[in-house]
């Protein structure tokens, strides 16, 4: 794994006014830019088309896939975070980036995310890395693209990121991988949370809560929640259900069964790149000397961006979008001059 400072595909430097890590975490997610993100994506959601891809072990999952009127340049699965879903803000404003650039893109939603929550009776845990898997396999045999990418951010890079350590098992044909601020040691990201500033674990907890809401109201004869609010932490609310509906015995296990340090990287063979900032709220950035090293992992860090955020002017652009589209056609240039 190579960790440096490469700034690509321009050096982000955002104002003055923006460069604070909680203004860049909470400035991508404003209303008035949600607007003009969609506006901008008119085209990008006039040519999607709603798909469920069967993932096995009746398991479906929705998503979207919009295919460029001219050739494609390949295939890329877009993974969301934790509690967001295909239609957020960033999945689209990704997703229009590479549309535009000449790619067929499928923004998938995880299990239970996305108003999917009547599609499969178990509840969705971030371990059930299986299921995505299956499911990039099944949307690439579908739509049979040249060359096939998964993007994924916070939690969709973790997924991303996993997705292509199990890529040659699973008999993928994976060019390429980028992760966004992935979920490195969700131990740490727990305490991040916990600890840091209240607004990330009420954001959480908030929208956690109505998802749960909307299962138990989707499969009432399999979950009575009760009260959520007795839970007044994101540690306890996760423990309460690890222990009631997972397979795993307790938090510490299910929280090291999708982390991504140690080894879980170690045999890694795809190229993937890795975007970090040093100042992430929510994902601390020294994690990533935990992450096994792979001559397939390129790690950019950069001093700011917050969590998921790269919003390089008042406009709110989004910088990261063009990072992900060069990042992706590196892998392409890359695997020409191989062949």
């Amino acid at each position: 794994m190579s960790l440096d400072r490469r700034l690509m595909p321009a050096e982000f430097r955002p104002p003055p006014g923006l460069r604070h890590c909680h203004v860049q975490s909470v400035a991508c997610k404003l209303p008035w830019r949600r607007r003009a993100v969609q506006a901008r994506a008119a085209g990008f959601l006039a040519a999607a088309k709603a798909e469920l891809i069967d993932c096995g072990d009746g398991v479906r999952l929705l998503g979207y896939y919009s295919r460029p009127a001219a050739d494609s340049l390949g295939l890329v699965v877009l993974l969301h975070g934790w509690e967001g879903c295909a239609d957020s803000s960033y999945m689209l404003s990704a997703g229009t980036r590479l549309f535009e650039a000449g790619f067929e893109v499928f923004r998938l939603n995880f299990r239970d995310h996305g108003d999917t929550h009547a599609l499969n009776e178990d509840l969705f845990h971030s371990c059930r890395i299986a299921e995505v898997v299956s499911a990039v396999k099944a949307i690439h045999e579908r739509h049979a693209a040249r060359r096939l990418f998964v993007v994924g951010q916070s939690l969709g890079g973790n997924f991303a990121l996993r997705v292509g350590a199990r890529a040659p098992q699973a008999g993928i044909a994976l060019d390429g991988v980028v992760a966004v601020c992935p979920v490195l040691h969700p131990q740490s990201t727990m305490l991040a949370l916990e600890q840091g500033l209240w607004l990330y674990r009420h954001y959480f907890l908030r929208r956690w809560r109505r998802s749960l809401r909307a299962k138990a109201a989707a499969f009432p004869h399999r979950y009575d929640f009760g009260s959520l609010e007795r839970f007044r932490s994101l540690t306890e609310t996760t423990d309460f259900f690890v222990r009631r509906y997972t397979e795993f015995p307790d938090l510490e296990s299910y929280l090291e069964g999708y982390a991504i340090t140690g080894s879980a990287l170690e045999g890694l063979a795809i190229r993937a790149s890795l975007i970090a900032a040093e100042d992430d709220p929510v994902n601390p950035s020294r994690d990533l000397k935990r992450v096994a090293k792979s001559e397939a992992l390129t790690v950019t860090l950069l001093p700011s961006g917050g969590h998921c955020g790269f919003v390089d002017s008042w406009g709110l652009r989004s910088w990261i979008d063009g990072w992900i589209v060069a990042e992706i056609e590196n892998s392409i240039r890359a695997a020409s001059l191989r062949t």
